[in-house]
């Protein structure tokens, strides 16, 4: 049964609260867990104590058992230094979509049309 350490959200519209929880990969993101294992309150101040409560030693037993924490979850480990959290490294992330590209080739054609109609002599007429 694979693990993972993920956030189930709590809370009122617009008002979030997180339980940090160990749930089987395919349970429901606010559904059945198996323990929480802390909370995150996004609405506290970031340098607030509370803002981020983690029970170390059931982290630390979940992770020996082979539990994979999500990549927000990972942060906040990182910051209490149970967990080493690396950047991920999306290089397609920051690239135009396809409607983009298509966008920029007309535009690229209609400034073509339009030089190649400005570059033509006139002539004159007499």
């Amino acid at each position: 049964m694979p693990v993972k350490i993920r956030l189930a959200r709590g809370g009122a519209k617009k008002r979030p609260y997180y339980r940090i929880v160990i749930a089987d990969v395919r349970a429901p993101r606010d559904g059945r867990y198996i323990e929480q294992v802390g909370t995150h309150n996004p609405l506290l101040p970031k340098d607030h104590e509370d803002r981020v409560r983690i029970k170390e030693d059931r982290i630390k037993y979940w992770l020996s058992k082979g539990a994979q924490p999500t990549d927000r979850v990972a942060r906040f480990l990182s910051v209490a230094g149970l967990y080493e959290w690396k950047h991920g490294n999306n290089p397609n992330k920051g690239k135009p979509g396809e409607k983009a590209l298509e966008r920029l080739e007309e535009k690229k054609e209609k400034k073509s049309r339009k030089k190649k109609r400005l570059s033509k002599p006139k002539k004159l007429q007499n």
